[in-house]
């Protein structure tokens, strides 16, 4: 039924976007897909009719039912032809409402899946967030991801846009891959748009003056400076730290940019970015703690950069990493996460708690490294770690949450946090079956 299902989505969408002509911008990478994707929709959403992918639909079956505006009809035949009429119609009869601007994540598991979604919905704009080990199971190599995702880029016309990140040496390298104009974003001087002066934002009454100990609740945000071709403009992201979301942010201002607005204008759309769950997301913890979700993935550079961010926050308590198994690793499994071991070390973590067979790798990396045994503690399921956390932590604790979608480590959040009534409103995968 899956395959059935596939090719009359796949005819559907394409004779839409034949008759509408939207312009398509593709969004792929191995991480912050979805993040610069709602950074881009937010953007975006006032200026023009635009429409964004549905969570993560980025596959064969989700680009094309963004394209028809539905969601998944699962496994109900009723379901999924209602949705083939809705096609029929938009395809028979004129959508006076039907958007100017497609936003497509795409993703990709295996070899050609990316280009399997271009031949649907070519782009005039395709954005890399960035490149690293991923699905590393089906694609056996760095290489073939690097083939696979320059592939969006390649496919662009001259006049399209490629917005790559600067700070990746991986996206250096293949950005002569692509015939289109390019827009970089990142921290380096060499990016066309570059991040500065990133710091964190409190939220203060009146005159209030900040000390150690109340740092951590009072946390808001972060603040950061765009800069392009000699202007700058301040912009600020509500409930997000460090750079995942400055790079979410940098890219739709690349956006806003192609398409006009100036930079006033995006710093001030971009005040309305939330988040997607999951993504370094902040959440109050019990007894006054901080938590910093990261649950909904993970992958080696991901889980480096989130021990970055962890280290630099100013702590009157303890570090913790909470970390689990990074799947479909393959052959490089035990390898990358022994090197998590080392970095949990490099970055001073105070406690670590690891969440699954693979994981513990990173356990015995760490003592070998000179973590103290009796800061190292290994489970096999969310649930009893959390509980051994909710015993264990104290006030003025920072707990950075992060492992694969598979080890539900959103689990651990919604034992820890101190509003659990709200996780279906703050929590990754809260529609999922236990």
């Amino acid at each position: 039924m899956k395959y059935l299902v596939q090719k009359i989505l796949k005819i559907l969408a394409k004779k839409i976007l034949a008759k509408y002509k939207p312009e398509i911008i593709g969004i792929t990478g191995s991480f912050g897909k979805t993040s610069t994707k709602e950074a881009v929709f937010c953007v975006l959403k006032n200026q023009f009719k635009v429409r964004k992918s549905i969570g993560s639909y980025n596959n064969e079956l989700g680009v094309p039912l963004t394209i028809l505006g539905c969601s998944s009809a699962g496994k109900s035949p009723l379901k999924w032809f209602n949705i083939f009429i809705k096609g029929l119609k938009l395809i028979f009869f004129k959508d006076e409402n039907y958007p100017q601007i497609l936003i497509l994540e795409m993703g990709a598991n295996k070899p050609n899946d990316i280009g399997y979604l271009i031949k649907i919905a070519p782009c005039k704009i395709g954005i890399i967030t960035d490149i690293g080990l991923t699905h590393l199971e089906t694609f056996g190599s760095l290489e073939n991801i690097i083939k696979e995702k320059q592939s969006i880029i390649k496919q662009l016309p001259p006049n399209g846009w490629a917005i790559l990140n600067a700070d990746s040496k991986i996206i250096k390298k293949i950005k002569k891959k692509t015939e289109a104009q390019i827009l970089s974003f990142g921290f380096s001087e060499e990016a066309d748009l570059r991040s500065s002066e990133l710091i964190l934002n409190y939220k203060l009454e009146n005159n209030e003056s900040l000390n150690l100990k109340d740092q951590i609740a009072k946390i808001k945000g972060i603040n950061f400076k765009i800069n392009y071709q000699g202007n700058v403009v301040p912009v600020f992201l509500m409930d997000v730290i460090g750079e995942v979301s400055v790079y979410a942010a940098l890219s739709a201002t690349a956006v806003g940019i192609i398409y006009k607005m100036n930079l006033i204008e995006i710093s001030e759309a971009l005040r309305e970015y939330k988040s997607p769950p999951g993504r370094m997301n902040l959440i109050k913890g019990i007894k006054e703690t901080l938590l910093i979700d990261g649950t909904y993935n993970a992958s080696p550079k991901t889980i480096e950069i989130s021990l970055e961010i962890l280290s630099r926050l100013p702590c009157v308590g303890q570090k913790w990493a909470i970390l689990g198994n990074m799947l479909e690793l393959g052959k490089f499994s035990k390898e990358e996460h022994k090197k998590i071991g080392k970095k949990i070390i490099d970055n001073k973590i105070d406690i670590l708690i690891t969440l699954g067979e693979q994981a513990r790798e990173i356990a015995i990396s760490a003592k070998e490294n000179g973590m103290s045994n009796d800061k190292i503690f290994s489970f096999d399921f969310p649930d009893e770690a959390g509980k051994f956390i909710q015993n264990r932590m104290e006030q003025g604790d920072i707990l950075l949450i992060k492992g694969s979608q598979g080890m539900r480590m959103e689990k651990i959040v919604k034992e820890i946090m101190a509003e659990p009534l709200r996780a279906k409103e703050l929590l990754v995968r809260q529609d999922w079956n236990n």
